[in-house]
């Protein structure tokens, strides 16, 4: 067998691999059984993971490159601003200073790496006793929990229905079956 026909059937066994690679929030996690600020926000923050998995999934370097009208980010540029934003929320559970510079990365990359923040940041509320522990940190200020909930974690959430909106006006509508309210995709 020649050489380049072993690189090639590799490369298609390594891609099958990856592909078929279980990302987080395909479904969203059980609940809590008790109800503290730390399970609330947890909840939130799997609500939005299990709906940026699905607003995600599945979109083709046309959907990528949409974008309403001139003025607007393509829906790209705002996975890559949701994906800034996982790292807010991740580092404020985390206690860690925001400001570091992220690689570069393909839209995949990112978006597994947006989902793995958000269910580590999830894992870390829904054990907190207090999270009033956590912040936003940059260099020169220091901002409240508060300000996590209706800063990136609400941000997200708006960015990730405008990439619903975009992805329907450029030919490929939300995937069928999927239910955010039980947080469940019909397969």
């Amino acid at each position: 067998m020649p050489l380049f026909t072993i690189f090639t059937s590799l490369i298609k066994c390594f891609y099958k691999m990856i592909s078929k690679e279980k990302l987080p929030y395909y479904q969203i996690p059980e609940p809590s059984t008790e109800f503290t600020a730390g399970t609330s926000v947890s909840r939130m923050v799997d609500g939005l993971g299990f709906r940026y998995y699905w607003a995600t999934e599945n979109l083709s370097e046309t959907d990528l490159a949409f974008k309403p009208n001139a003025e607007a980010r393509t829906t790209e540029e705002t996975i890559d601003h949701i994906y800034h934003l996982s790292i807010r929320v991740l580092n404020a559970t985390l206690i860690k200073l925001n400001g570091a510079t992220e690689p570069s990365m393909t839209f995949a990359e990112k978006r597994k790496k947006t989902l793995e923040n958000f269910l580590e940041a999830s894992l870390i509320l829904r054990e907190s006793k207090d999270v009033s522990q956590f912040k936003i940190l940059f260099p020169n200020k220091e901002l409240s929990f508060w300000c996590v909930i209706n800063g990136p974690i609400a941000d997200a959430m708006w960015h990730v229905g405008q990439i619903v909106s975009f992805r329907r006006c450029s030919g490929n509508p939300f995937p069928e079956g999927v239910n955010v309210l039980l947080g469940k995709k019909k397969d």
